[in-house]
């Protein structure tokens, strides 16, 4: 069961539409509202976690578990992750992000967390760790996406993700001569735009674009086995 949430940003009042989603699935699940957050890089002030709390906290959701990558977590701290509600995969410099949670072993057991049906909520760089491969994130590294060949990720979505698309004007050509190359296609936000899988449901949130095969598709022209495509106005 796939329960996932993938934010672009969360800066933009349109993103409201995904925060009540979000808080809907929670609620029908009816296991709890308790957050918690895992770090994709040093955060010595907590000041993003102290952010996404407030945040969250508007909709009645409690994120109070802060996960650092980068310290030696005893077997109760992973032990509490894993018995939230929801993991907020942070947003940062997704290569990074992604080295960390190999070198702590957290990978594997977040992967197998998320199949069993808990609820990964990603932002930017956490969204595109949730793609087989962190491939889209090499625009932003100044790097081209078919030239990351060890960006293996959770492989939990059936399509790539590439956020902040409207922030320059190449990213789109980048990504229409990746299509060409890449197994699966690639969902393109702008800030405003995010996905929600649930089940066997996706759902496009604003306007998000399909890239596949060298070119831009809307939602009911793909067709990914398994799934359905819902645009959510």
């Amino acid at each position: 069961m796939h329960n996932l949430v993938l934010y672009s940003d969360q800066l933009f009042p349109e993103c409201a539409a995904i925060d009540r989603r979000l808080a809907d699935i929670l609620e029908a699940r009816g296991t709890g509202k308790r957050l918690a957050y895992v770090a994709s890089g040093p955060e010595p002030d907590r000041s993003f976690f102290l952010a996404a709390r407030s945040y969250y906290g508007r909709y009645g959701l409690d994120l109070t578990l802060f996960f650092d990558l980068d310290e030696p977590q005893p077997p109760q701290a992973i032990a509490a992750l894993f018995a939230s509600d929801a993991i907020h995969l942070s947003g940062g410099h997704t290569g990074g992000f992604l080295e960390r949670l190999k070198r702590s072993r957290m990978l594997r057991p977040l992967r197998d967390w998320a199949l069993a049906g808990g609820m990964l909520i990603g932002v930017s760089a956490g969204a595109i760790l949730m793609g087989p491969t962190i491939a889209t994130d090499a625009p932003f590294i100044g790097l081209k996406p078919e030239e990351i060949t060890d960006g293996d990720a959770l492989d939990l979505t059936p399509f790539e993700f590439f956020p902040h698309l409207s922030d320059d004007e190449s990213y789109l050509l980048t990504l229409l001569n990746y299509s060409t190359h890449a197994a699966r296609p690639i969902v393109a936000c702008n800030d405003s735009d995010g996905v929600v899988v649930s089940g066997r449901r996706i759902e496009c949130f604003g306007n998000p674009l399909w890239i596949f095969n060298g070119a831009v598709w809307t939602p009911n022209e793909i067709i990914l086995d398994g799934f359905s495509i819902a645009w959510v106005r």
